[in-house]
């Protein structure tokens, strides 16, 4: 039986109370964890600023070598990483694997994005005034940075926002979602052993509404990033004031699929979008919108590809999708979906449930406001809709009160583009699923899907404080 204790100032720190890890796929105990409180984080805070005051003097060249050494040792851990995300995810072993390979290409962008951290000359004489200036900007860190992270990619998000923070020299306290808090202790000796100062990162495990308070409201937090659900989000936010804030929230992603689109060539694709990880993604495919004209083949090709999928173990290399976080996700799922049917909602595939797993569902004939349509499904669960014309298609997918990722498959270029200016919605992905995120892209959404945007490159400028500098050049007046 494994025991976690909080990480504070480069050392484990016992705390009174622990928590019960258990597996989502069995409900087997796999751990013990630290049970942290107030008092933990209002440590966790300082410490943190104390090394700040050191921390941003290292150079662009040690902050970079410091995440190339990271990288390095999660590329020889590779495996035994993911094998702790599946067992405490519930997340496919090859899926596990593939988000290894992505948390290793973002740490990869912070070590070089930490060397191209630059301002600009501004032209002083441009101005009234301005002659015999010179003018410059420079990008500095800001200080401690307060994390609080999700379940569904808990190495990945963890690296979104641990990466662009050390790349420009800000420390940061982070509170890793109560599911998986072993992806992100085990960091702890991962930057520890890549040479980051004691202090640097400070972990703190445990319940949300026990220690969100005090991480975000503490006057030495510079800047709060939150990746979770709107209402978490929006009360965060209220308690933030003018301190800098990322919120990463929820979706109801939608795909527009036009008639010039050859059905066989997405389908799978598509059904990757819907059900990978359960479907517990925030651009995990949501609404379909398909032609009338193509919709019957499209319907019946999608659910075949459904039914092909194993539902297992997420320790074997053959499962695609596992159980869902906990029972009680089941059961809200399970009370939407009898609420879709008894509003007229069909069942075409799917709908079977267990205590921690329910069946890859698709369902048809469902209206804009049934909470499986307009609100964030976050479960194995897609509906599949018609549409007469893309202005209309463009309508429903904008009738929502998200706007994270939306696609569109489309061999008419006109029509693309038309859809780019249309879709509200930070990113819109052509001829590909909702889904589809890079960690070098912008990321973050529109309406409730959240405020600011992640993606190494835009988190680093959030993770700054612009200072403007002037001389003059002479002392005549």
């Amino acid at each position: 039986m494994n025991e976690w204790k909080l990480w504070i100032n480069g050392k484990w720190m016992d705390t009174q109370e622990t928590i019960d890890l258990k597996a989502p796929y069995d409900g087997k105990l796999i751990a013990r964890i630290a049970k942290g409180t107030a008092d933990d984080v209002t440590k966790a805070i300082e410490g943190a600023d104390d090394a700040f005051h050191s921390f941003k003097k290292w150079t662009a060249h040690e902050r970079a070598e410091m995440l190339y050494q990271v990288v390095a040792i999660m590329k020889k851990r590779k495996q035994e990483l993911a094998e702790i995300m599946a067992k405490e995810a519930g997340k496919p072993i090859k899926t596990s694997l593939a988000e290894m390979d992505r948390t290793i290409s973002t740490y990869l962008f912070a070590a070089e994005e930490a060397k191209q951290i630059h301002g600009e000359t501004i032209p002083m004489d441009a101005a009234p005034g301005g002659k015999d200036r010179i003018g410059w900007t420079k990008k500095e860190p800001i200080g401690v940075v307060a994390a609080i992270t999700p379940f569904n990619f808990p190495f990945n998000l963890v690296a979104h926002k641990l990466g662009p923070a050390f790349a420009v020299g800000n420390t940061v306290v982070l509170k890793p979602a109560s599911q998986t808090p072993v992806s992100s202790l085990v960091l702890a000796e991962i930057f520890q052993e890549a040479g980051l100062p004691a202090g640097a990162l400070q972990i703190v495990t445990g319940g949300g509404k026990e220690l969100s308070d005090a991480l975000v409201t503490h006057p030495k937090v510079k800047k709060v990033t939150f990746t979770g659900s709107v209402d978490v989000g929006l009360q965060i936010k209220e308690k933030v004031g003018l301190r800098k804030i990322t919120l990463e929230l929820g979706s109801n992603s939608a795909l527009i699929v036009e008639p010039s689109t050859p059905v066989d060539q997405i389908i799978k694709r598509s059904v990757e979008g819907a059900f990978g990880f359960a479907g517990q993604v925030c651009i995990s495919l949501q609404r379909i919108y398909v032609a009338r004209s193509i919709y019957d083949e499209f319907v019946k090709a999608f659910v075949q590809e459904t039914e092909n999928l194993v539902v297992g173990d997420p320790l074997d290399e053959k499962t695609d999708v596992s159980s869902m976080i906990h029972p009680e996700e089941v059961t809200r799922i399970s009370e939407w979906i009898e609420e879709a049917k008894e509003n007229g909602a069909t069942v075409v595939t799917g709908g079977e449930v267990t205590e921690r797993k329910l069946q890859p569902t698709v369902l048809t004939h469902t209206t804009p406001t049934m909470k499986v349509v307009c609100q964030e499904v976050f479960a194995p669960i897609v509906s599949i809709m018609p549409y007469d014309s893309l202005d209309e298609a463009i309508s429903l997918v904008n009738d929502s009160k998200y706007g994270l990722n939306v696609g569109i498959y489309t061999n008419v270029l006109t029509d693309a583009l038309h859809a780019a200016d249309e879709l509200q919605a930070g990113a819109i992905i052509i001829n590909d699923i909702p889904t589809f995120r890079i960690d070098n892209m912008p990321y973050g959404g529109v309406k409730m899907s959240g405020y600011g945007r992640e993606g190494v490159k835009f988190a680093v400028d959030e993770m700054t404080e612009l200072k403007f500098i002037t001389m003059k050049t002479t002392f005549e007046s």
